[in-house]
């Protein structure tokens, strides 16, 4: 059963228990109001009747062995007219004495209930319903009282028939079971037709989802309604979701193009040199050297590149870092006693160098600022000047690399931290890296709630920049490392 049929039926079966309820509930109240206007009717009447009799119609009287009888004058109970009721009197020991015409032929005796009836019940009497004829009717039988010496000497039944009480009853059953019936028709036709207009957006997201996955296409996005309501919030979610997931599938696809271009290059050299040396290479010493050389070259270049591509995993998978507090200053130094020996040609020098302490990772940080010296290196021509800088700026710490080499274009300032990206596309995989040493360098950076900035004029040079905050004046004072984790 779909997901519309299932809300048309529960909201059917509720509004049928509330007709149900309601229904019952309109049906009991107008039955005891019916039968409430016949109890009040039945109370009047029998007031009447014993005020007609107490004016003159009554006289007791006492017989030869002392009892006290009912005389009744005859003409008095024709004074009740009422052609709805039928009123009778009735002696102590249920003998009929007169009843009003309307009675006609048909007999309706005293309950035998009634005979119990005593001077304390004339408030209440006894009310009973019965079927005579195939006719319902109500009596409210009470007792005749002598004023004087509450004696009983009589007994006066009031009848009336109900059969426009079940008359109406029935008519206002009909009415509450066809009008129910017709009002659950129509709610089930709307509640379909409300359910798809409302679920018109869970099938467009449907069929959306159905097409990306048919053709594969993650660049398609669900329409999103016009109505600002749950539907819509949904919709801008979903395509969020969808925007997330092709960015991550093109990344995900450029990133394993890339990776097997990289490692294509060096294992292709390395098996080049394996044939070399197969194929006689082994017996020429000079030549044998130059291919384990080349092959160790090769090597060593895998392994950065593994190193690199193992820290940027662990930075997506949100690896925990050391976080430590970290003097700036030496960091630099060790940095520029370790480039020294590859500047060949380039004036490697410090610049500013300001006494800044950070939390952090050391060794991470250390090697985000070597992997800026080395990019720096290698695109500054002999001559040419690299400078490392530290300076203190509004709450954070600058650690700078600067050059004077070839530059980079303004059009690709924006790409030169993604992943296997490289300024110059012609310069040599042998000369340069594999184009990850920008990338760790900004997510080292983002790790330390800091970032990465880069500025550059082609011709000119170029410089990077990494911005971390400062550590707070409390770690400073306590001077001791901390349990703290920072998140790539």
């Amino acid at each position: 059963m779909s997901f519309r049929a299932r809300l048309t039926l529960i909201y059917t079966v509720f509004f049928a228990l509330a007709l149900l309820l309601l229904g019952c509930g309109t049906y009991f109240a107008v039955r005891q109001a019916l039968y409430a206007g016949v109890q009040r009717e039945l109370s009047a009447a029998t007031s009447q009747v014993r005020a007609i009799f107490n004016a003159g119609g009554l006289e007791p009287i006492r017989t030869p062995t002392g009892e006290l009888r009912l005389f009744l004058r005859v003409e008095f109970i024709q004074i009740f007219n009422n052609p709805n009721l039928v009123a009778q009197i009735f002696r102590t020991d249920g003998e009929l004495l007169d009843s009003t015409p309307n009675l006609g032929n048909r007999e309706l005796p005293l309950p035998p209930e009634a005979l119990l009836l005593g001077p304390e019940d004339v408030g209440t009497g006894y009310s009973v319903v019965r079927e005579v004829g195939g006719l319902r009717i109500e009596s409210l039988v009470t007792p005749l009282v002598l004023s004087g010496n509450e004696q009983v000497v009589g007994l006066v039944q009031i009848s009336r028939p109900l059969r426009d009480v079940d008359l109406t009853l029935g008519v206002l059953t009909a009415m509450l079971i066809s009008g129910s019936a017709i009002a659950l028709l129509l709610t089930g036709l709307g509640a379909t037709l409300i359910a798809g207009r409302v679920l018109r957006p869970i099938d467009e997201l449907t069929r959306t989802a159905q097409g990306i996955v048919n053709a594969e296409d993650l660049a398609q996005r669900v329409p999103v309604p016009p109505h600002q309501d749950e539907f819509q919030r949904l919709t801008i979610t979903i395509n969020d979701l969808l925007a997330r997931l092709e960015d991550l599938f093109t990344t995900q696809r450029r990133f394993v193009a890339d990776v097997s271009h990289e490692l294509r290059t060096p294992l292709a050299a390395m098996q080049g040199n394996l044939e070399v040396l197969d194929r006689g290479g082994l017996r020429d010493a000079e030549l044998a050297t130059e291919a384990v050389i080349d092959m160790r070259r090769e090597t060593g270049r895998l392994i950065r590149m593994v190193n690199d591509l193992l820290l940027l995993a662990q930075s997506d998978a949100h690896v925990e870092l050391r976080c430590e507090l970290v003097e700036l200053d030496t960091l630099v130094l060790e940095v520029y006693r370790e480039l020294r020996p590859l500047a060949q040609g380039v004036h490697l020098r410090i610049g500013n160098e300001d006494q800044v302490t950070v939390k952090g990772d050391r060794d991470r940080l250390k090697q985000a600022l070597l992997n800026l010296g080395v990019n720096a290196l290698q695109y500054t021509p002999q001559g040419g000047s690299v400078t490392l800088s530290l300076e203190q700026r509004d709450g954070f710490a600058c650690l700078s690399v600067a050059d004077t080499g070839i530059g980079i274009e303004e059009t690709e300032l924006a790409h030169v931290f993604a992943r296997f990206y490289r300024a110059d596309q012609s310069r040599s995989r042998h000369s340069g890296g594999a184009g990850l040493g920008l990338s760790i360098v900004k997510r080292v950076a983002e790790a330390h709630q800091g970032y990465a900035t880069v500025a550059s004029q082609p011709g000119r040079g170029s410089t990077f920049a990494i911005w971390l905050p400062l550590a707070m004046q409390h770690d400073l004072v306590e001077a001791r490392p901390v349990d703290e984790t920072v998140q790539v």
